[in-house]
């Protein structure tokens, strides 16, 4: 058995404790806020992210830290986004030389266009190979040990070997790759499209709508990652087609809720008031368009949600601007 660190105790972080300490692991799962960590030790469930979960005996939840890395084997990250270089910066001295490092985080830091695990090692500085885990998996369901596929990425293939030994389970399954890239554009990416699924369905397009918006929306992360060096088939796999499907149909996805709260006419600063956590893909939205301005990528799509987040555009009149665009072949390249 191991002895894990997760940092970040929002519903995604608190699964992955959840899963680890079911397995037999040691966790420390590390929460920013000490009063939180205060309430999951007293009452062993995180009353604000996962409230119908028991915390396993082996997790115990810190605000510490240096207690979370300290002689942790895997250290794994869940921070949103924006959160994720200070938390690292912070982390560092505290970080095993021998300690596998994995992302868990899905979106693009503003500012930088760096993805997460280029993040974490920056602010690591020390060479190592960081892994990032995607895949459609909603926390909850993980957490509920119904049957989930995820992808585990990584330079380093004995990395993702020891990651998909630790973290298997008899309802959790890691098919291993070494496209980095392409796993974290398609994670990234994907909450985007989901905010224009809610889209669609929050104005009642209907089906036809919806199954050539996954299409066109998986078309348009495709030509991005593999501009930034991913490979096409990895975007035919669980962390681009499976993530896509799943958080542009699924009515646990943050992202989608928003679209369709937005297709109400209700506007985005009082849909994220009434969130828990801010969506990725409301943060991750300008970055994945300059980063596709700065690879001479179009992202039709993103683009029109940009507006429609902003409010310069109607989500009707986002989805007539799609309809309305030139013609062109399919496949893509053609």
């Amino acid at each position: 058995m191991k002895t894990v660190g997760i940092l970040g105790a929002g519903s995604w972080g608190t699964a992955l404790a959840v899963h680890l300490g079911r397995q037999g692991h040691a966790v420390r799962l590390w929460a920013r806020d000490a009063a939180l960590v205060d309430e999951m030790a007293a009452r062993r469930a995180n009353a604000v992210y996962l409230p119908d979960v028991t915390l396993p005996a082996r997790v115990m939840p810190v605000a510490s830290l240096e207690q979370a890395a300290h002689g942790s084997e895997l250290l794994l990250s869940a921070v949103p986004s924006h959160g994720t270089r200070d938390v690292w910066r912070a982390v560092r001295p505290f970080v095993g030389a021998g300690t596998i490092v994995v992302s868990a985080t899905k979106g693009i830091e503003a500012g930088t266009l760096l993805r997460m695990t280029q993040v974490i090692g920056q602010e690591l500085n020390d060479g190592r190979h960081v892994a990032v885990l995607s895949g459609p998996s909603f926390a909850s369901e993980v957490a509920r040990e119904l049957p989930t596929a995820v992808s585990i990425a990584c330079a380093d293939e004995a990395v993702t070997a020891m990651v998909q030994t630790e973290l298997r389970a008899p309802y959790f399954r890691l098919y291993a790759t070494t496209d980095v890239i392409g796993v974290e554009i398609g994670g990234a990416l994907k909450n985007i499209i989901a905010i224009a699924a809610g889209v669609v369905e929050g104005l009642g397009l209907g089906h036809n709508a919806l199954a050539g918006l996954v299409t066109r929306g998986l078309a348009e992360i495709t030509r991005l990652a593999c501009a930034a060096g991913g490979q096409r088939e990895t975007l035919a796999g669980l962390t681009g087609l499976g993530d896509l499907v799943l958080t542009c149909t699924g009515s646990l996805s943050r992202n989608r809720h928003v679209g369709m709260e937005l297709a109400h006419g209700r506007p985005l600063s009082e849909i994220l008031a009434g969130m828990k956590m801010v969506p990725e893909g409301v943060r991750t939205t300008e970055a994945a368009l300059a980063l596709g301005a700065r690879l001479g990528v179009e992202l039709p799509i993103a683009a029109q949600m940009s507006k429609v987040l902003s409010g310069d555009v109607s989500p009707l009149a986002a989805v007539e601007e799609l309809m309305l665009r030139r013609q062109r072949a399919e496949p893509e390249g053609e």
